[in-house]
């Protein structure tokens, strides 16, 4: 099993679906991640050599914030809007919907 970013990539995926499992990355930067480390995005992440594991990991960590930098730095953003007391803020502290969404109307294939 790969190790990358503290996280273990499952060995029976795809490179490009492998590399989703790191909290912070999606299809497209796995597969800007694989191109800029020189590894076919359709390899199964078993026979990766250790020098593509290498050059991933050397991507990641120059290019991304993932794991726990990136989650604390959301953690932040969100203590940010609290102590600001801005609507965002409070929608988070009462543990109300921040983005919008409908909070009384039922819709139909909601339960009654």
């Amino acid at each position: 099993m790969a190790r990358i970013a503290g996280v273990d990539i499952p060995d029976n995926k795809r490179g490009e679906i492998g590399l989703t499992y790191i909290y912070g990355l999606g299809r497209k930067s796995a597969q800007q991640i694989l191109t800029k480390a020189g590894v076919d995005w359709n390899k199964k992440v078993s026979s990766w050599t250790e020098d593509e594991s290498t050059a991933i990991r050397n991507v990641i960590t120059s290019e991304f914030k993932v794991e726990g930098v990136l989650k604390s730095e959301v953690q932040l953003s969100i203590k940010r809007l609290l102590d600001i007391g801005c609507y965002r803020g409070l929608r988070h502290r009462k543990g109300l919907p921040v983005r919008g969404q409908r909070t009384k109307k039922q819709l139909p294939y909601q339960k009654r």
